[in-house]
């Protein structure tokens, strides 16, 4: 087995007959046959259910094609590596954040790699930590800006510590000043489902200060609409401040600062692990460490504090 029967086998399945790929990759179709019969004998199983109307993989077949197609993208981004050496940047790259970290940092990192890499093909994606991992651990995305700690990540580069702001209804009784945890036990919560970073941090901060958190709404979705069900007083949640900053400015919410003891979580960079790394990734990563630092410094990234290290 080598990586060209590989190609073959995926381009087969994707064409849905031998007669059709024969057309698209230009090798007679008594090879094509000839070679996925060598593929089948060598790994003792039957790859593909052929009828009068083509061929679809079997379950083996559908696993072989998984890993055929992971390959074929290790040796595109090889040869891109390889051709890319100049200094001009990777072909593609793909950047993942949670979606606070995407509101802030992604127009202007854009602007910023579009300026060094006009010729790399950028691709912002936003989603829930545990999607991101998913697209890492894939190989869809180069690295991913997520909050932390996160269940899955076993390696990731700190850049900065963030407060933790109990977000609340306007009309609200606490006061829209500082509150000690301990006053989390009469507020029911709006919060991730419990295998989320957040719903993890609130759970632990409770047990220590003998409680159980009340639950009124588990939602694992935007954060626009969490905020939604706080204004209706459906709620209560932790956000940091650069989640709320515009609501805050309107009046249509208020926040508290937690105390006893002051309530925090990092933002790390993820990078993907077992693929080839892509021309110019280690420029990249210093660009958004020193972006990330421009934003703490100037105050648009609010309440937050650099890691330095």
């Amino acid at each position: 087995m080598n990586s060209d029967d590989l190609r073959l086998f995926a381009r087969i399945v994707k064409a849905g007959s031998i007669s059709r790929a024969a057309l698209e990759t230009g090798v007679d179709q008594s090879t094509l046959s000839r070679r996925l019969a060598a593929l089948e004998g060598e790994l003792g199983t039957r790859l593909l259910h052929r009828s009068g109307r083509g061929v679809l993989p079997t379950e083996r077949g559908e696993k072989l094609l998984e890993y055929a197609e992971s390959v074929g993208r290790l040796l595109d981004e090889a040869g891109s590596v390889m051709q890319g050496g100049d200094g001009r940047g990777p072909g593609q790259l793909h950047i993942a954040a949670q979606p606070t970290i995407a509101s802030l940092l992604f127009v202007p990192l854009a602007r910023l790699l579009k300026a060094r890499y006009p010729d790399t093909r950028l691709r912002l994606v936003e989603g829930l930590a545990d999607q991101l991992l998913d697209k890492l651990a894939g190989g869809d995305v180069d690295l991913a800006l997520i909050y932390l700690p996160e269940q899955g990540v076993v390696q990731a580069d700190v850049l900065l510590n963030e407060g933790l702001r109990l977000v609340l209804p306007v009309d609200h009784p606490l006061a829209d000043e500082a509150v000690p945890v301990s006053a989390l036990r009469e507020v029911p919560l709006i919060l991730p489902s419990t295998h989320h970073g957040l719903r993890l941090q609130v759970a632990s901060l409770a047990a220590r200060n003998g409680f159980v958190p009340q639950i009124a709404v588990e939602l694992d979705g935007s954060i626009a609409l969490i905020k939604r069900l706080v204004m209706e007083g459906c709620g209560g949640t932790l956000l940091p401040e650069a989640a709320i900053r515009e609501e805050l400015a309107a009046g249509t919410l208020k926040s508290c600062r937690l105390t006893d003891p002051e309530v925090h979580r990092q933002v790390g960079l993820v990078l993907a692990r077992n693929r080839v790394v892509p021309d110019g990734l280690w420029d990249i990563v210093r660009l958004i460490k020193d972006e990330v630092a421009r934003l703490v410094e100037s105050g648009d990234w609010p309440d937050a504090r650099l890691e330095r290290g």
